[in-house]
């Protein structure tokens, strides 16, 4: 979002709701129709977003 200079005042006047933005600030799961959704915003791919770690 700083890259593409993207506010969170932007998300939400782009339909992304408060519950949503908190989730994404602690890391939280988001549902498929959100990731798109931020995607759209952003105009980027999931794999600029998402990233698969493995748990031990």
């Amino acid at each position: 979002m700083r890259q593409r200079n993207i506010s969170q005042y932007h998300l939400l006047q782009a339909g992304i709701d408060n519950k949503t933005l908190d989730s994404l600030k602690k890391n939280k799961n988001i549902t498929m129709l959100t990731l798109e959704k931020l995607c759209t915003i952003i105009d980027c791919t999931p794999n600029d977003i998402v990233q698969f770690t493995q748990e031990s």
